[in-house]
Protein backbone atom coordinates (compact mmCIF):
# COMPACT_ATOMS: atom_id res chain seq x y z
CA UNK A 1 0.00 0.00 0.00
CA UNK A 2 1.12 3.50 -0.51
CA UNK A 3 1.15 6.53 1.71
CA UNK A 4 -0.95 9.69 -0.09
CA UNK A 5 -1.07 13.05 0.45
CA UNK A 6 -3.64 15.29 0.91
CA UNK A 7 -5.19 15.49 -2.46
CA UNK A 8 -4.94 11.18 -2.75
CA UNK A 9 -1.88 11.41 -4.94
CA UNK A 10 0.53 8.95 -4.20
CA UNK A 11 3.47 10.40 -2.04
CA UNK A 12 7.18 10.85 -4.25
CA UNK A 13 10.26 10.43 -2.29
CA UNK A 14 11.68 13.40 -1.68
CA UNK A 15 16.01 13.23 -2.29
CA UNK A 16 18.41 13.29 0.69
CA UNK A 17 18.98 17.14 0.48
CA UNK A 18 15.69 17.53 0.38
CA UNK A 19 14.85 15.45 3.73
CA UNK A 20 14.83 17.33 6.62
CA UNK A 21 14.75 14.58 9.85
CA UNK A 22 14.92 14.76 13.45
CA UNK A 23 16.93 12.36 15.29
CA UNK A 24 15.56 12.04 18.87
CA UNK A 25 15.83 9.79 21.82
CA UNK A 26 12.68 7.97 23.51
CA UNK A 27 12.25 5.75 26.60
CA UNK A 28 8.84 5.85 26.96
CA UNK A 29 6.57 3.21 25.82
CA UNK A 30 9.15 0.81 25.12
CA UNK A 31 8.95 -1.65 27.64
CA UNK A 32 11.76 0.49 29.52
CA UNK A 33 14.18 0.37 26.47
CA UNK A 34 16.02 3.12 25.24
CA UNK A 35 15.22 3.56 21.08
CA UNK A 36 16.31 6.53 18.80
CA UNK A 37 13.83 7.61 16.29
CA UNK A 38 14.08 9.23 13.09
CA UNK A 39 11.54 11.52 12.05
CA UNK A 40 10.14 13.55 9.26
CA UNK A 41 10.92 11.35 6.40
CA UNK A 42 8.68 12.37 3.33
CA UNK A 43 8.31 9.08 0.62
CA UNK A 44 7.00 5.95 -0.30
CA UNK A 45 6.96 3.03 2.14
CA UNK A 46 9.74 0.99 0.93
CA UNK A 47 11.81 3.89 0.72
CA UNK A 48 11.77 4.41 4.41
CA UNK A 49 12.25 0.71 4.83
CA UNK A 50 15.17 1.07 2.65
CA UNK A 51 16.61 4.03 5.01
CA UNK A 52 16.22 1.89 8.01
CA UNK A 53 17.96 -1.12 6.78
CA UNK A 54 20.91 0.97 6.21
CA UNK A 55 20.53 2.79 9.32
CA UNK A 56 20.27 -0.70 11.34
CA UNK A 57 23.30 -2.25 9.53
CA UNK A 58 25.21 0.79 10.05
CA UNK A 59 24.79 1.11 13.58
CA UNK A 60 24.40 -3.40 14.75
CA UNK A 61 20.82 -3.02 16.34
CA UNK A 62 17.64 -3.81 15.17
CA UNK A 63 14.67 -1.56 14.99
CA UNK A 64 12.14 -1.16 12.60
CA UNK A 65 10.53 1.47 10.24
CA UNK A 66 6.47 2.48 10.17
CA UNK A 67 4.43 5.05 9.55
CA UNK A 68 7.32 8.16 9.11
CA UNK A 69 9.19 6.80 11.56
CA UNK A 70 12.43 4.70 11.70
CA UNK A 71 13.24 3.33 15.07
CA UNK A 72 16.21 1.44 16.26
CA UNK A 73 16.87 0.04 19.43
CA UNK A 74 19.62 1.63 21.86
CA UNK A 75 20.89 5.15 21.83
CA UNK A 76 22.28 5.80 18.19
CA UNK A 77 21.94 9.44 17.82
CA UNK A 78 25.40 9.98 17.27
CA UNK A 79 25.87 7.12 14.70
CA UNK A 80 22.69 7.46 12.85
CA UNK A 81 22.89 11.80 12.43
CA UNK A 82 26.59 11.63 11.50
CA UNK A 83 25.34 8.37 8.66
CA UNK A 84 22.59 10.58 7.75
CA UNK A 85 24.64 13.56 7.58
CA UNK A 86 27.79 11.73 5.40
CA UNK A 87 24.69 10.87 2.92
CA UNK A 88 23.42 14.44 2.45
CA UNK A 89 20.15 14.10 4.56
CA UNK A 90 19.52 17.45 6.27
CA UNK A 91 19.63 16.56 10.23
CA UNK A 92 17.79 19.35 12.42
Amino acid sequence: HFQLNEDGEELVTLPPPEQQLSVILETKHRAGKTATIVLGFVGKQEDLEELGKKLRNHCGTGGSAKEGEIILQGDQREKTSGWLRKNNYRVK
